[in-house]
């Protein structure tokens, strides 16, 4: 017998989280985007509406967590999942022998929160969000939201197996010139998540600046930032390194790593170390210690940009779902 909540105090979405990490460990859609290390901290800093998630249970086990809130408009508030703009992956999350009841359960209870459209988006393929249906929701058709370009992992160090042999050779001669500058170290960065986070935001904005400044210019983010990532370090689900040429840090790298997939997030470079090319040489390294960890994928996250392909990745494509309620409902 299921039973359901809509959580609507700060206080109580907190007090879930122990609850909240067994069930993600146990849904088989679920990315670091879901965790509570990284939703919880996102909630906190940004709050742009009203709290608004259901919470799934049978018995004491959590079996269903649909994180949204209610964005207030005057055309109507929409329901939408807490994390977005920041985070690549969205979805409910559900235990498999419960996947069915628990998108019903879902369902049933956002119908008594008062909203216009319900929208769901960067869902991933077989994302868990995509089978709710009911008879009083009217959904529009799940259609394709952003491309995610994803490089299959193969091979050893070198790379031969998956990454094509120009990237390969670009690779090398970055190395040989950033050598000529000083000896270079790539190191990973996880003792002092605050320090590394230093030094990734004065890079993200060193490359991105006069060029729209890059997501990390605004304190928000920046705050989000540092309470999110001491706790993915925690559960070891960060990856971050830190490249260094003679004495200067040049180049950081932030991503993540859960079963059996790596995922690039944030990088930056310092401009005056641009010919050395730091930001492929740190992605390099990320891929490699992706193969040693065994990991099959390599996950360029959002966007379409040109060095991503360079690397081997082929697009794979999150869907958007719309529900509006039907007609007299």
């Amino acid at each position: 017998m299921l039973r359901s909540e809509i959580i609507d105090d700060p206080t109580d979405l907190e007090a879930l989280e122990p609850h909240w990490w067994e069930l993600w460990s146990r849904s088989p859609s679920a990315t670091p985007f879901q965790s509570p290390a990284w939703l919880l901290p996102w909630w906190r800093t940004f709050a742009p509406g009203e709290l608004a998630t259901v919470a799934v249970w049978r018995g004491d086990d959590l079996v269903g967590l649909a994180p949204l809130y209610l964005e207030c408009q005057a055309a109507g508030a929409r329901l939408l999942p807490l994390g977005i703009s920041l985070s690549d992956y969205l979805d409910v999350l559900c235990i498999p022998e419960t996947a069915e009841p628990v998108a019903v359960a879902i369902a049933d209870t956002v119908l008594s929160l008062g909203w216009s459209q319900w929208i769901l988006q960067d869902l991933p393929p077989g994302g868990a969000g995509l089978a709710i249906r009911h008879a009083a929701l009217e959904s529009c058709q799940a259609v394709d939201h952003a491309a995610c370009p994803v490089l299959a992992l193969a091979g050893d160090q070198t790379l031969q197996g998956c990454v094509p042999a120009r990237r390969r050779r670009q690779l090398r001669r970055a190395h040989r010139a950033a050598s000529r500058r000083g000896r270079v170290s790539i190191e990973p960065a996880l003792s002092d998540p605050q320090t590394f986070l230093d030094h990734l935001i004065r890079l993200h904005r060193a490359r991105w600046a006069g060029h729209g400044d890059g997501v990390l210019s605004y304190t928000r983010v920046e705050e989000f930032h540092r309470q999110a990532l001491p706790q993915l370090v925690a559960q070891v689900l960060a990856r971050c390194w830190l490249m260094t040429i003679g004495d200067a840090i040049v180049g950081a790298y932030y991503g993540f790593h859960h079963r059996g997939r790596a995922y690039a997030y944030l990088g930056g470079f310092d401009p005056a170390y641009a010919e050395e090319s730091p930001g492929a040489l740190l992605i390099g390294q990320a891929i490699r210690q992706a193969i040693c960890e065994s990991a099959e994928e390599f996950d360029f996250l959002r966007g379409q940009e040109a060095y991503k392909y360079s690397w081997g990745a082929v697009d794979r494509w999150t869907m958007r779902k719309i529900w509006t309620r039907s007609k007299g409902r």
